[in-house]
């Protein structure tokens, strides 16, 4: 029997002893003179990268649009960073894909199979049946796009279905379809209340938080509430 996502990850968050999760988003723009801006050094800067936090990193998550710009010759540096990764950390596609039927299953047949990914970031508007075919193996995880950090968030999220805040509902459907322990939430830092109402409604969830630093999020804060009801991860 295979160990399930969300239980890799927190026995390789626990094994190395901190929540990490290393954004892989190759911005050639932001990158220093010195290091270049074509795919040949971003390859070796982003193997170096890796290379330096392997021993303590526990998770890496590539942002799928800073590949996709580059085309096919950027989805083939992808491929060769996860087999760089190689097992020894959990990978994380951010792609937020949130499509149903045939579609959906060919992004996970892709993202898992091919590639080799750990989970995905997925978006819940077109409800479970963008989420159903990423979960069916238990050792694949999926992300659910939850409560955001953005400042829009509020225009979708903050909208009420019955009683719930829409961010509560897609929390607690979620929660419904966990059934095999491989399901997260993304949780945006940036607002600490509602982070809080969330840790009540979302038992047994990961969460991948994003929002700490330049976003205002508070480091020390998001871990331990993240850390109440199931994994914790930050992204930086």
């Amino acid at each position: 029997m295979s160990l399930s996502f969300n239980n890799k990850l927190k026995l390789i968050c626990e094994a190395r002893n901190n929540r990490l999760c290393l954004g892989l988003d190759l911005d050639p723009e932001k990158l220093p003179s010195e290091i270049g801006n074509d795919l040949v050094n971003m390859e070796s800067f982003a193997k170096d990268i890796i290379d330096a936090t392997i021993s303590f990193c526990p998770v890496y998550k590539p942002n799928l649009a800073f590949f996709e710009r580059f085309g096919s010759k950027g989805y083939a540096l992808m491929e060769r960073l996860v087999d760089h990764i190689n097992g020894r950390a959990i990978t994380i596609a951010d792609g937020k894909r949130g499509d149903i039927g045939n579609t959906t299953n060919q992004y996970a047949t892709a993202i898992f199979d091919t590639i080799g990914f750990d989970a995905i970031t997925v978006a819940p508007y077109m409800g479970r049946d963008s989420i159903h075919p990423f979960i069916q193996k238990e050792e694949k995880g999926a992300f659910v796009l939850c409560l955001t950090s953005n400042l829009s968030a509020s225009d979708l999220q903050f909208s009420k279905k019955n009683d719930d805040y829409l961010y509560e509902y897609v929390a607690k459907l979620s929660v419904d379809l966990n059934t095999q322990s491989n399901i997260g939430l993304v949780v945006g830092a940036t607002n600490l209340t509602r982070m809080e109402s969330l840790r009540n409604i979302s038992s047994g969830l990961s969460w991948l938080i994003p929002g700490i630093g330049a976003q205002g999020g508070d480091l020390e804060e998001s871990i331990s509430i993240g850390n109440k009801n199931g994994f914790g991860i930050v992204n930086v």
